[in-house]
């Protein structure tokens, strides 16, 4: 059987992932922080096919170092064995630079750069016994500026780096890197950073006309490429940043 971790299972991407890795027959361990959401995603994973015993939780911050190896432990103790980590759990922190706080900042790379260190770290040993694939959640704010979103555009840009840079130092073990970068997705992920619902709405229409394909991206979308990029379909692919944009990122002002 295959193994995976998905961090943010709870929602948006994360969860979109862990319910088309269920629907595959993956063995699931999830992460998330809202334990009502997750143990809901957990229930969906065994409508869809999985028994009781093939996918398990783990709930907590992985910002917190204790959290991410009790999620890695967890794993090998219920599986034995750890084939995918796909790392999905992320914030937005909107805001200029001359508003925003140092905070701001270091909030934004704990959670979006710093638990995916701290976490990858304690689980490549395991990914190397099975020479699996990790497959990490960037944006398209990672290649692409964007005003208002510095800090969260600066910690994808990391992901990107941190990608590319792992996928040569696990390359002659066997292991596969990679990730996605999304554009505008349908998620909560913006609701979180402060939109309301209103501004939410008219922010998804206007991304009507800054995405090529006239129209902004579901979660299940992404979760299709994760898969793709953790599987065998892509047994030749190391290093890649794939872009699930809808054309966002090649945009240029005319």
């Amino acid at each position: 059987m295959t193994v995976a971790i998905v961090t943010g299972a709870s929602s948006g991407i994360g969860q979109a992932t862990a319910l088309l890795f269920a629907k595959k027959g993956f063995q699931l361990s999830l992460s998330g922080r809202n334990e009502t959401a997750l143990a809901q995603v957990v229930k969906e994973c065994i409508n869809l096919g999985l028994k009781q015993d093939e996918v398990t939780s783990t709930v907590g911050d992985l910002r917190e170092e204790n959290v991410a190896k009790e999620l890695v432990q967890h794993t090998i103790d219920k599986f034995g064995r750890i084939d995918i980590l796909v790392n999905a759990a992320g914030i937005l922190v909107s805001g200029s630079v001359e508003t925003s706080s140092a905070t701001d900042y270091d909030r934004q790379f704990d959670i979006n750069v710093r638990s995916v260190i701290v976490l990858t770290k304690f689980a490549i040993p395991h990914i190397v016994a099975t020479k699996g694939t990790i497959v990490n959640v960037s944006s398209i704010a990672g290649p692409c500026a964007f005003p208002g979103v510095t800090y969260y555009c600066m910690s994808k840009a990391a992901i990107d780096q941190f990608t590319k840079c792992l996928a040569l130092e696990l390359a002659p073990n066997g292991v596969r890197v990679n990730a996605v970068n999304p554009g505008v997705i349908i998620s909560d992920v913006h609701r979180r950073a402060g939109m309301s619902e209103e501004e939410y709405a008219q922010f998804l229409e206007r991304s009507k006309a800054t995405h090529a394909l006239g129209r902004v991206g579901t979660a299940d979308e992404v979760a299709e490429g994760i898969y793709f990029l953790a599987s065998e379909h892509s047994s030749f692919t190391t290093g890649l940043l794939l872009t699930i944009d809808g054309g966002r990122g090649i945009m240029t002002p005319r």
